[in-house]
């Protein structure tokens, strides 16, 4: 029978440990089993309860006094050390079997877009068959600020290129956004990643902007539109609707609802239907955290 799990990953402060207490508590509600996973070697305060923790193996305060690397260097250390002792980590794992897993994963992007010690990493738990599905956590109030919104959206891209797994996309503390500025224009449009020939004027605007910037951003934005994979749902982490419109699509991307074999996973079907509002939609989070009205754009 496999196992099911999440795992959290995205930019230091984008919220991924934040979201595992979040993931946790509403499983513990809802009575789903869960165990959570930390593999951030970094991370040595943690506000839910851990039932594995990769400082059991390696810390990248050891690595940092052992070998005077930097943050950098020693995270990358520690992840190709967990991918060439895998068998610690696959001999934890088989004590949750039956638990729905939820990985709160290290904060450097280039772990995921770059280096390939975390794709071997996911490799080796789906050859064990575990289901996993990615969530990418990307702080929201990216979306106020035009180059760092395109930004974001490359590193969306490059990480589900590189990893290559099921992979769901969050606008992280959507509630907060208006704090750090006005949105250009609706939500859906960021959610969505609608036209961004819209975005082009206010990129090439600044005054640092060349006339070869321009074409790069040009050339960034047609990118991101020719592959047309790239989008994002949202995420207000004390907000339970909110959590649960997440949870149904983790649940759709690695197959949970489709494990029949296990005792009760339909009643967690029907039950969670129930539970909460399905899906909220954009316009209701629109209202609920922007309040910007709907023919903006």
């Amino acid at each position: 029978m496999p196992d099911f799990g999440t795992v959290l990953l995205g930019a230091p402060g984008s919220g991924k440990t934040t979201a595992c207490n979040g993931l946790q508590q509403f499983f513990s509600l809802t009575k789903r089993d869960c165990a959570v996973i930390n593999i951030d070697p970094a991370n040595d305060i943690l506000p839910y309860k851990c039932d594995v923790d990769i400082a059991e193996l390696i810390t990248l305060r050891d690595v940092i006094q052992e070998y005077g690397f930097g943050p950098n260097g020693g995270l990358i250390y520690c992840m190709e050390y967990l991918e060439k002792n895998m068998d610690w980590l696959l001999g934890r794992l088989e004590g949750l079997k039956g638990k729905y897993l939820i990985f709160d994963c290290p904060g450097q992007v280039e772990l995921y877009t770059h280096n390939n010690a975390m794709r071997n990493i996911l490799r080796i738990l789906e050859k064990h068959d575990f289901r996993l599905c990615i969530v990418h956590m990307v702080d929201a109030h990216l979306c106020t600020d035009a180059p760092k919104y395109i930004s974001s959206l490359l590193l969306s891209l490059k990480t589900m290129l590189h990893l290559s797994q099921p992979h769901i996309n969050v606008l992280s503390k959507i509630d907060l956004i208006q704090t750090y500025g006005s949105l250009a224009f609706n939500l859906d449009f960021y959610t969505e990643v609608q036209d961004l020939s819209y975005l082009l004027e206010s990129l090439n605007n600044s005054p640092d902007c060349t006339p070869r910037f321009a074409k790069l951003n040009a050339a960034v934005c047609e990118l991101v539109e020719e592959f047309g994979i790239v989008g994002y749902t949202t995420l207000c982490v004390e907000d339970k609707r909110s959590v649960k419109g997440l949870i149904d699509q983790m649940d759709r991307a690695n197959g949970y609802f489709g494990k029949d074999e296990e005792e009760g996973s339909m009643l967690w079907a029907v039950g969670s239907s129930n539970y909460l509002k399905y899906f909220d939609e954009i316009q209701d989070i629109q209202e609920r955290y922007i309040g910007m009205d709907a023919e903006k754009y």
